[in-house]
């Protein structure tokens, strides 16, 4: 029996709206369904007979092995999807994509992450140079991606692209788990961290989500609200994708070695001067800059050792002191003390 287009296309849309991961209570049941897919089933005349037709489809999605009742017997039966398509899943594929630009926008010169993106989509664009003549290291530590359960950034890129809600299980930093329903703003990976910005419940306040605490997920049946004032470019531009408060605060650094080389050919940010030092100064560049007041930032100072000296402000300045003076004090220690 030939099946057409639009049958396969409904079942792929059906199986795409239940979730791989999610506890039975967040497994959507036949009722929840039709109320999303309600246009692929509005031929039918009544309530009766389009839940007839969807709970077809679904026994057709069960008889495949592409979902599973998650409560057998049970009125309504719930369902789970069996299997997660990543290779041809849209919204992973954004998201390696806009990786991958923002990795080479941060190695590339200004202006030419088209013209190379572009080529790289062109097949067998190679120039013959493979990883034993050409690699790209990162300038710090790097760590491994934190573990996220399978299916929860799926799940979470087709919220945000949907704009709808997600039912997530998320357990704190003190261990505590709770299950709200959240509005997803925007996706942010910082280093091997993969933060959602979103508001919970009726909140109006946007608080970050790590992905590895997600326990479980599920995409809601609302839409998702949209906060007021919500700008990423700002929460980044501000520290407060950092846990900042979105301070700016104006430094003056004394460098020396490799990190004086590396200021005056990278500059920490558009307003950065730079001046020598003095001959008899143990440094070699007084460096002024504007920066967020960030955790990010204290960590590259400390990182830089005794090749920068902060002078401003005096705030900065104590924490620094406190900082080294507490590493001081450990390698002074015993080893096995």
């Amino acid at each position: 029996m030939a099946v057409s287009k639009d049958r396969i296309d409904r079942l792929a849309q059906l199986e795409a709206l239940i979730p791989r991961h999610a506890p039975v209570e967040d497994c959507p049941d036949p009722g929840r369904l039709v109320e999303r897919m309600g246009k692929h089933y509005a031929h039918h005349a009544s309530p009766a007979a389009r839940r007839r037709a969807i709970q077809r489809d679904l026994e057709e999605l069960v008889a495949d092995a592409r979902i599973e009742p998650v409560n057998p017997g049970g009125k309504p039966l719930r369902y789970r999807r069996l299997r997660d398509d990543a290779a041809g899943d849209p919204y992973l594929w954004d998201y390696a994509r806009r990786s991958i630009e923002n990795i080479l926008a941060a190695e590339l010169p200004a202006g030419q992450l088209d013209a190379v993106w572009q080529r790289m989509l062109e097949p067998d664009s190679g120039t013959g140079l493979d990883a034993s003549r050409l690699r790209i290291l990162s300038d710090s530590q790097r760590l491994q991606p934190a573990a996220i359960r399978d299916g929860v950034l799926a799940d979470v890129l087709e919220a945000l692209t949907r704009a709808q809600t997600l039912v997530i299980g998320y357990r704190d930093a003190a261990d505590k788990l709770t299950r709200p329903v959240i509005h997803p703003q925007a996706l942010l990976q910082r280093g091997p961290r993969v933060y959602l910005f979103a508001m919970k419940n009726d909140e109006a306040l946007v608080r970050m989500y790590a992905l590895h605490r997600i326990t479980s997920s599920a995409l809601g049946s609302e839409p998702a609200r949209q906060a007021a004032d919500f700008d990423l470019d700002r929460e980044i531009h501000n520290g407060n994708a950092d846990f900042g408060d979105g301070t700016l605060i104006g430094v003056v650094l004394r460098a020396r070695g490799y990190v004086a080389s590396l200021l005056r050919e990278c500059r920490l940010s558009a307003d950065q001067r730079i001046e020598d030092e003095d001959e008899d100064s143990d440094f070699e560049l007084r460096v002024t800059a504007t920066v967020p007041a960030t955790g990010q930032l204290l960590r590259w100072l400390l990182g830089c050792g005794d090749k920068v000296q902060v002078i401003e402000p005096a705030e900065l300045r104590t924490v620094m002191a406190a900082q080294t003076a507490k590493a001081a004090r450990l390698y002074a220690q015993r080893a096995d003390g």
